[in-house]
């Protein structure tokens, strides 16, 4: 997955103003006790990273 498209679900999933948000402030279990932001310093795959947002969120079936 590119960053592109995990980004443009993100919005879909939360909107513009709130994805960035969560990236940057919402601490997911599946990412090891790390945000999104954190997860993509340390070279996290946006794939792995999708799938932690799928797994934390109620993210609809079109979006996974």
């Amino acid at each position: 997955m590119r960053l592109t498209v995990f980004w443009d679900r993100m919005n879909q999933q939360f909107g513009e103003n709130y994805a960035g948000s969560v990236a940057k402030d919402h601490v997911l279990a599946e990412l090891d006790g790390r945000t999104i932001e954190q997860a993509f310093a340390d070279g996290e795959p946006a794939k792995r990273v999708w799938q932690a947002v799928v797994a934390t969120f109620d993210v609809p079936s079109r979006l996974r």
